[in-house]
């Protein structure tokens, strides 16, 4: 007696998320040189033509892993007037999102690929830097923009690898309050 079993419902959606899901946990952990279109495909199930087949080549996958962590672009969010304190306060005191962290991690990892550090430039300059360096304007607001993500990134890595700044909240507070002069200075100038 032969029995039919339905075949499990396919949701190519869910399936491209969780290609995407796995593709940035791999590119977290490894280096783009070391992650494998199989690899991915291993962690999810799924045959390495499928992962193909959604994103297309391993730097086409890489890139949309890049797109979907933040960009950055809560910087150009809210008042000008009040952008540095409103970042200070962010860098000093907000939780660290996981989205964030797996986007350092995988910039982080990234230095040692040329063909990686080719796309986190291409992609960077598109999705970040361009955007940023036009709404802080002025002749000058590339440089402006690039002095303000260094010392926001700095400050934040500082934070990660430290596990905190291991000050008072006195001294949080005016770490807060100089990073606010700093950061509102470079944008201004």
């Amino acid at each position: 007696m032969f029995c039919h079993v339905a075949p499990r419902p396919r949701n190519a959606e869910a399936t491209r998320a969780a290609i995407l899901t796995a593709a940035r946990e791999r590119f977290a952990r490894e280096s783009y040189d070391d992650v494998g279109m199989r690899d991915i495909a291993g962690d999810v199930g799924v045959d390495a033509a499928l992962v193909s087949r959604y994103f297309g080549s391993k730097e086409d996958l890489f890139v949309s892993v890049l797109d979907s962590c933040d960009n950055g672009g809560e910087l150009m969010a809210g008042d000008r007037g009040d952008f540095g304190r409103r970042i200070a306060h962010e860098v000093i005191y907000e939780g660290k999102s996981e989205s964030k962290l797996k986007g350092l991690l995988i910039l982080l990892r990234s230095i040692g690929s040329t063909k990686a550090m080719e796309l986190v430039q291409r992609t960077g300059n598109e999705r970040f830097f361009n955007p940023f360096a036009a709404w802080v304007g002025g002749p000058d607001g590339a440089v402006r923009a690039r002095l303000a993500a260094a010392f926001i990134m700095g400050m934040t890595v500082s934070r990660e690898i430290t596990g905190g700044f291991g000050l008072s909240p006195r001294e949080c507070e005016e770490m807060e309050r100089r990073m606010a002069v700093i950061l509102q200075d470079v944008i201004d100038a």
